[in-house]
């Protein structure tokens, strides 16, 4: 944990421990949504399933690094990340939608949902600290970026779909 940077956010007026908190509910968001893009690459059928898959297992392997990031930043504010997997399900405010069906439209629309609820997570992240912890909100700003390219390369992706079944 760092000495001085647990002084600065403690001197900027934020709550550590609330801050804390929120940091492992995105943690445990970001583990959720990682499996939801891994296990629903493994299993989608349909359309464009390639491609699909592609982006899937792609956007799975950087929520897997969001959550790293995530981890990373609770520690060094003196917390400790979530241990237990079915705490997860406790924390999350995104979420997790069962792939249940594989059809590659219904896939990407649950991803979507799930980018728009993560996007809002780091955007109050990000509101947050931005004035007080501008470590922790430089790291919910990158993210928030990075889930907004997700929700637009999902939203290509079933446009794609639309205009190939019209064929």
């Amino acid at each position: 944990m760092g000495t001085k940077d647990i002084e600065i956010v403690k001197n900027s007026g934020l709550n550590a421990e609330e801050l804390i908190a929120k940091l492992n509910s995105a943690f445990a968001d970001e583990w959720l949504a990682y499996y939801q893009y891994w296990v629903g690459a493994k299993v989608a059928e349909g359309l464009m399933r390639p491609d699909v898959q592609k982006e899937l297992e792609e956007h799975a392997a950087e929520e897997l690094d969001h959550a790293g990031r995530v981890a990373d930043r609770i520690i060094s504010l003196g917390g400790t990340p979530i241990l237990e997997p079915k705490e997860w399900y406790e924390k999350t405010k995104a979420g997790y939608l069962v792939p249940s069906n594989p059809d590659t439209t219904v896939l990407l629309d649950q991803n979507i949902k799930g980018e728009r609820a993560a996007i809002s997570v780091y955007k109050e992240l990000f509101d947050m600290t931005k004035s007080k912890d501008i470590i922790t909100a430089h790291m919910a700003r990158h993210i928030m970026e990075e889930e907004i390219e997700h929700e637009q390369d999902l939203e290509d992706l079933v446009k794609d779909i639309s205009y190939a079944k019209k064929k």
